[in-house]
């Protein structure tokens, strides 16, 4: 694959309890692998970071002191300067809820979609030409519990992402072992619940983060207590998810505690990865293109402890990771016959990495 040998603009979002500023833009050169930082923007716990598809406007959600208990998170709009990358505030909003941990936007640009893991709710905001973000258009509390008494008390909405059409919105709850769905009002920036509401898991699998493979036909979504990786088929006319396959993301034998936690596909659509904190790894999957199984490839140390997200540059040819507990960014090479990792040896330290935003330049 061809990739320009421009710096890639990475935004780094951060927990800011220890010696982290904010939020982070870095510079990654495709030729060399090495990263150099161009700006900090002062942001508190900016723990999840998204852009509009046209790339003015940044968001993210903040994990505000104290939120683990009853302070609302919030969510905040920047623009981005196109020529330096430099992040300007807007506005910011409540989450109406707490622990806010995932934010996205459509694919028109139109609604910004967040997910509180405190509480268990998913909300939608309008988002205004200048990219300002309007009042809470919808709000939807998630109930239940699952089979973990400690982890799985209550809803805990961990991801929340359109559907490649954009006709659906899919929110990977851990607390109630469930992937809701929600139809989409691109124009009024609403969500209205699906029926069915939802899709349960095996108990105890705690589902994190979604991944759709890039004809749409397949989702994919890593179980954080589970530690394990599901593959369903899609209809996006309908909004149906039909269970096909589960695969462990540890070694078979290991023993110890680990958590999953990111999961991306490759540019090519070959290859499928995912992060383990505890284990520390990244775990690669071989994807079958006809039937969307997954076959297990490999893993690979993630250089650090606790890989909680990890990005890969457009090219396909070097995965970035970030591990928050060490306070580190590595970067590998993606072999582009296997897709095998190899460590490259560059690292970057940053204060408690915990979310990858890569914006390539524009041709």
């Amino acid at each position: 694959m061809m990739e320009s040998q421009r710096p890639i603009r990475l935004y780094v979002g951060t927990y800011t309890r220890g010696i982290s500023k904010g939020i982070y833009q870095l510079a990654f050169d495709p030729g060399t692998g090495n990263l150099e930082q161009v700006d900090v923007t002062p942001a508190e716990n900016p723990s999840f970071l998204a852009t509009d598809p046209a790339r003015r406007w940044l968001y993210a959600v903040n994990e505000l002191p104290g939120n683990r208990g009853d302070t609302m998170g919030q969510v905040t709009a920047y623009r981005m300067d196109p020529e330096t990358g430099a992040l300007e505030r807007i506005n910011d909003r409540p989450t109406h809820g707490t622990v806010p941990c995932y934010v996205s936007v459509d694919a028109t640009g139109a609604t910004a979609l967040v997910a509180n893991y405190g509480s268990g709710s998913v909300a939608a905001y309008p988002i205004g030409a200048d990219g300002s973000l309007g009042e809470t258009s919808s709000l939807h509390q998630h109930e239940g519990t699952g089979a973990d008494p400690r982890r799985q008390e209550g809803p805990h909405a961990h991801s929340i992402v359109p559907d490649p059409a954009n006709r659906f919105v899919l929110a990977a709850d851990l607390g109630i072992d469930e992937i809701r769905l929600y139809r989409l009002n691109a124009v009024a920036s609403t969500l209205t619940p699906h029926e069915p509401a939802g899709v349960p898991v095996a108990p105890g699998s705690g589902p994190r983060h979604l991944a759709f493979s890039h004809d749409g036909r397949f989702l994919y979504a890593i179980n954080e207590l589970g530690n394990t990786v599901m593959a369903f088929a899609y209809d996006g006319g309908e909004g149906t998810l039909t269970h096909l396959q589960t695969i462990a993301s540890l070694p078979a034998g290991w023993e110890g505690t680990s958590y999953c936690a990111d999961l991306h596909l490759h540019p090519t659509g070959r290859w499928l990865y995912g992060s383990n904190r505890g284990h520390d790894s990244i775990v690669g999957y071989a994807v079958d293109a006809i039937s969307g199984k997954l076959s297990l490839m490999g893993h690979w140390p993630s250089g650090g402890a606790f890989p909680r997200n990890f990005a890969i540059v457009p090219s396909g040819r070097h995965l970035l990771v970030a591990n928050q507990n060490s306070d580190n960014i590595l970067v590998y090479a993606i072999d582009g016959d296997s897709g095998a990792l190899e460590a490259t040896g560059i690292e970057f330290s940053v204060g408690a990495p915990v979310c990858l935003l890569m914006l390539p330049p524009r041709d």
